[in-house]
């Protein structure tokens, strides 16, 4: 059997790692959120979606400056621009009043300026959903992951409740509460009170939808060998669900996140728009639409809170879909 053939080095030592960085030979390791995150910006349509959620989330924070740049008040009456000669109270000029101080027009009756409105509507919709949001996920994922983890019965018992949560009548149960809540509770009144209200119904009563989905996810973690590890190692529990199960949990309940938003911006629309949602004269998005449906003759006042709603949702799905499968590409 004939011997290898030894290669003799060309001269000089062998490169350094420094050398080889410039030539691009090289391979930098990458942690799984860098991965993840090639992944997302290769995805247009996930991108896009991310940033009009960006821009959304900055204009509820800056409504006021933006309102008062563009010289618009979501409260002030303009009936010095509504016709009242033809007996309809519809804005004057064309396609609803728009005009370079009302960019969306005017509303019927009354005169208030509908950009201004749309854009105070962003604050009072993203944040009910943002903290609704917040509210089920903390108790889906903590009941979650406990009925996952242990088992047994605690697990027949967490289930059964997730059961009768997802079977209760939420839109009924909502208008019911909401509809006979008083005026001040809690230290609280007016529309604070209502946000509360509304951030306890819709996150308390959601909390099943992705209280399973981390159920799931933490059966299928607890058999894995470095959960086994952690156990022969005599790590309690505590130590293994906060270091080795959380973690692994954290891209689902990002995932979810983003996907429940929109659906609790849509239930809150709702409830505005069945008129148990935010009090007037405060803006919201599905009071808005609630008060259009009247003026069936000023398709205006209806098609921009419809828009921004449809924008928004949109917006959402789009980037937690894109979010999914850049952190699981086996969901694709």
């Amino acid at each position: 059997m004939s011997t290898p053939l030894e290669v003799e080095p060309t001269g000089g030592a062998a490169p350094s790692e420094a050398d080889l960085i410039g030539t691009g030979k090289v391979i930098e390791g990458r942690s799984l959120g860098q991965i993840a995150w090639r992944r997302l910006k290769k995805d247009k349509v996930a991108m896009t979606g991310g940033v009009i959620v960006v821009i959304l989330v900055f204009v509820a924070i800056f409504a006021p400056l933006i309102v008062k740049a563009v010289g618009g008040d979501p409260y002030k009456f303009h009936q010095d621009l509504i016709d009242t000669k033809g007996g309809t109270l519809l804005p004057l000029g064309t396609f609803g009043g728009i005009s370079w101080h009302h960019l969306m027009g005017l509303e019927p009756q009354n005169g208030r300026d509908i950009f201004s409105r749309v854009v105070y509507g962003a604050r009072i919709s993203l944040l009910i959903a943002i903290m609704a949001t917040a509210v089920s996920v903390f108790i889906g994922t903590t009941l979650g992951a406990i009925a996952g983890f242990l088992g047994g019965v605690t697990d027949a018992i967490i289930s059964r409740l997730m059961d009768m949560f997802l079977a209760f009548p939420l839109l009924v149960f909502a208008l019911a509460l909401a509809g006979v809540f008083p005026d001040e509770a809690f230290g609280l009144s007016g529309n604070g009170l209502r946000i509360g209200l509304l951030v306890f119904i819709i996150g308390f009563f959601n909390w099943p939808y992705i209280g399973r989905i981390i159920r799931g996810q933490t059966l299928s973690l607890r058999h894995r060998e470095f959960v086994d590890a952690a156990r022969s190692l005599g790590a309690k529990r505590g130590y293994i669900m906060f270091s080795e199960l959380l973690p692994n949990l954290i891209a689902p309940i990002l995932v979810y996140s983003t996907l429940l938003i929109p659906t609790n911006i849509l239930f809150e629309a709702a409830l505005s728009f069945l008129g148990v949602g935010i009090r007037p004269p405060t803006p919201s998005w599905g009071g808005m639409l609630s008060d259009a449906v009247v003026y069936y003759t000023a398709p205006h006042f209806m098609l921009w809170p419809g828009v921004a709603i449809f924008v928004t949702v949109l917006a959402f799905n789009l980037f937690g879909d894109g979010l999914r499968d850049a952190l699981d590409p086996r969901a694709r």
